[in-house]
């Protein structure tokens, strides 16, 4: 039966209030900026910040809540956005008082797991000692445990994260990201790690249209932008480029533009004399066509 009772002011809070305080709107708004399309997994990002809002709100006003799991799974292909997205749910978990710094610590399996005995463990306490109070990133954690051999050190560093997890989650966050397919394995073969994981996101490749805007957002951030000409090339470009094996999306994407950016450095360079502001900072179509994508 629903509470009739008169809500006095002691018992309300400022929901608008507590958002402008805690600045999330902007780092979210911040987000939106850096990351073309990946509506699904902003979303999420937005429904995990909500949850944590009203967690805080409900402290306010005394009511009882154990805290809420933060670690994560962020699965999808290279270049989807895993790295940035992480940096600001950081940031997000500072806001509202859940991590004690917002710092983010990527690693990968180098970074925590030993060659011989007795180096796995300072190693990695070493990583984790580094992260507390904010969020570790470590990226491809499927690497971190081998099962094809039997000396791998790998599930040394299992263990601790376990514990760690565990008993110091309200100091620490981890994020574990990686192919979709061998992350699922990885879960399956680590049941104590995929109970501690409150949060799956998935990042979905981009699309074409989308990859084309993320070449005008790259340039633009270092003042360059495309000739119409030069517009079309990418288009093409991306077409092409995506049905290679080796397409990371928005990392190839990058790639493409620094030697596009070579390619107009040398253009520039043969051509000698005086040039023009304009000229500096267009991209022409034959920096683009150049690339041996159109040439396979």
């Amino acid at each position: 039966m629903a509470d009739t009772r008169e809500v006095t002011p002691a018992e309300m809070v400022d929901f608008d209030e507590a958002l402008r305080e805690s600045h999330v709107l902007e780092i979210l708004a911040q987000l939106d900026r850096e990351l073309i399309g990946l509506y699904p997994v902003k979303t999420r990002i937005r429904e995990i910040a909500a949850l944590l809002l009203v967690d805080q709100l409900r402290r306010r006003l005394d009511l009882s809540a154990e805290s809420p799991s933060l670690h994560m799974s962020f699965t999808g292909n290279p270049g989807t956005g895993k790295t940035t997205v992480a940096m600001r749910m950081a940031e997000i978990l500072h806001r509202l008082g859940y991590s004690r710094k917002g710092h983010l610590v990527a690693v990968t399996r180098d970074d925590l797991v030993g060659q011989y005995i007795g180096h796995t463990a300072p190693k990695t306490k070493e990583v984790l000692k580094r992260a507390m109070g904010g969020v570790l990133f470590i990226d491809e954690a499927y690497y971190l445990y081998r099962q094809e051999n039997e000396r791998d050190y790998g599930q040394e560093t299992i263990e601790i994260l376990l514990q760690v997890m565990e008993n110091q989650r309200d100091d620490l966050v981890v994020i574990l990201a990686g192919y979709k397919d061998r992350m699922e394995q990885f879960f399956k073969s680590n049941p104590g790690i995929r109970s501690r994981i409150a949060h799956h996101v998935e990042f979905p490749d981009y699309a074409a249209d989308e990859l084309l805007g993320i070449g005008d957002l790259m340039l633009a951030q270092q003042q360059y932008g495309f000739s119409p000409e030069a517009r079309i090339a990418l288009q093409q470009y991306i077409v092409l480029r995506m049905q290679q094996p080796d397409f990371a999306n928005a990392r190839s994407i990058r790639n493409a533009l620094d030697r596009a950016r070579l390619r107009q450095a040398n253009r520039l360079f043969a051509k000698g004399g005086k040039v023009s502001r304009d000229e500096l900072m267009t991209i022409e179509a034959e920096d683009i066509l150049s690339s041996r994508v159109f040439q396979s």
